[in-house]
């Protein structure tokens, strides 16, 4: 697949995205869990680029194979903690959110374990990789082609 542009050369639309990673990144959620998020998000969209990205960048950071390949079965997997059950029920009613409109008894479980703050961390991270879906899929960044900046830097 040919990319159909660059979008990573429109300024002023890469500022506004990397200032709403940069508060993702800096929020003081758990990077493997924002991983989780961003990976489930970018099942259900289908973004195979982004899925390529995340997987490399939760390895990087010490997340196991099985939680990875678990991840779109998450509900059935007994890896993974309350807090994540939690977040990625939230992913999905939020990626979703013409399916689901972020019912109550979704929103109920998840307040459990998240505090109100910690919760629009939560959402603005979902937000976030929603957006980059949405340009990766649209202009057809070819999957496989992301490396870690600190592998980059290796070569």
């Amino acid at each position: 697949m040919k990319a159909r542009i660059e979008y990573n050369k429109a300024a002023q639309a890469m500022h506004a995205m990397l200032g709403l990673e940069h508060y993702v990144h800096e929020s003081g959620l758990e990077p493997l869990l924002l991983e989780l998020v961003k990976m489930r998000a970018s099942q259900i969209n289908g973004c195979a680029y982004c899925l390529d990205m995340h997987s490399k960048d939760a390895r990087a950071q010490g997340e196991t194979e099985q939680r990875l390949y678990g991840l779109s079965a998450w509900r059935e997997a007994p890896y993974y903690s309350d807090r994540e059950r939690a977040a990625l029920e939230w992913t999905e009613a939020i990626t979703e959110i013409s399916r689901s409109h972020a019912e109550d008894e979704v929103y109920n479980r998840v307040r459990e374990q998240f505090s109100e703050e910690d919760l629009v961390k939560l959402t603005m991270a979902i937000v976030a990789i929603n957006g980059w879906n949405r340009l990766a899929i649209g202009f057809r960044t070819p999957a496989g082609t992301y490396q870690r900046r600190e592998a980059a830097v290796a070569k």
